[in-house]
């Protein structure tokens, strides 16, 4: 199965690819000059980001309960013959990760379930891999996790001139919900 370079999510079915990049959507598709533009930031600068990010207050809620890391939760809908998942991510300290965790989990048991076959099958799937997330040791402080280096970069990327259209560089994995 592959990954989406985009968003993290894992392709089942489908997707696009462009210049070995695989994207499972046309928005995360588009979000390929992002993804270009942050390639050409250096790891320093990157690291150094994430460092800043990874101490100090939560986007989320603005306190400073921990380190800040990226997370991500997962959550799905479904209707007779319709079933979407997807797979949430936040950069946010562990208390709010956890509690959009315990969200999307409940969100989907209540409405998952209702499509045929795929409600059936994903809402279990979806539903273990939040309690796998709630259930992880938090990452050892100190150096951030490569999942927050690539927020990080993708972030400064966001910020540069001419990386992307001013529309997109107003929303970016530090903004709040």
């Amino acid at each position: 199965m592959a990954t989406c370079a985009s968003c993290g999510s894992t392709i089942l079915f489908g997707g696009f690819e462009d210049g070995g990049v695989r994207t499972c959507s046309e928005k995360c598709r588009e979000a390929g000059a992002l993804h270009a533009a942050a390639a050409r930031i250096p790891e320093e600068v990157a690291q150094s980001k994430a460092r800043a990010v990874q101490r100090g207050p939560c986007p989320s809620c603005g306190r400073r309960d921990g380190p800040v890391d990226f997370h991500v939760s997962y959550r799905v809908y479904s209707l007779v013959f319709m079933t979407t998942w997807q797979s949430r991510p936040v950069v946010a300290c562990r208390p709010c990760a956890n509690r959009r965790r315990l969200g999307d989990s409940l969100f989907s048991l209540v409405l998952g379930w209702w499509g045929i076959p795929w409600g059936l099958l994903a809402t279990p799937v979806q539903i273990g891999r939040n309690v796998v997330g709630l259930l992880r040791a938090p990452a050892p402080e100190g150096q951030p996790s490569a999942a927050l280096v690539q927020a990080a970069r993708l972030e400064l990327a966001a910020r540069a001139p001419r990386a992307i259209a001013p529309a997109q560089a107003a929303s970016g994995p530090f903004s709040r919900d």
